[in-house]
């Protein structure tokens, strides 16, 4: 039987398990202010991922706007701040 770092078996664990979604999606969070700035950041109402699409909501029309022409820099910085391309889409509700 191969022997695992705790932190390899942790990211199997993850890559087959249906939660993965989930814990992307808080890694995101707590990066997204970094990514997008600070008032991104606070008028961005929740994030979440379902399979390979980041969804962004936000109330704020000229925001949603803007981020609907960012889709492609959202995705590349997304990926570059969790370290592999996971994101593939970004929808903006």
């Amino acid at each position: 039987m191969a022997q695992y770092s705790l932190g390899e078996a942790l990211n199997e664990f993850l890559n087959k398990s249906r939660i993965k979604g989930d814990i992307q999606a808080l890694r995101i969070d707590d990066v997204w202010e970094e990514i997008m700035g600070k008032t991104v950041a606070r008028y961005t109402d929740k994030l979440q991922i379902i399979g390979d699409r980041l969804i962004i909501a936000t109330t704020v029309a000229p925001l949603k706007n803007e981020l609907i022409y960012q889709r492609e820099k959202i995705i590349q910085r997304v990926n570059e701040a969790l370290g592999q391309k996971v994101i593939r889409e970004v929808i903006v509700k």
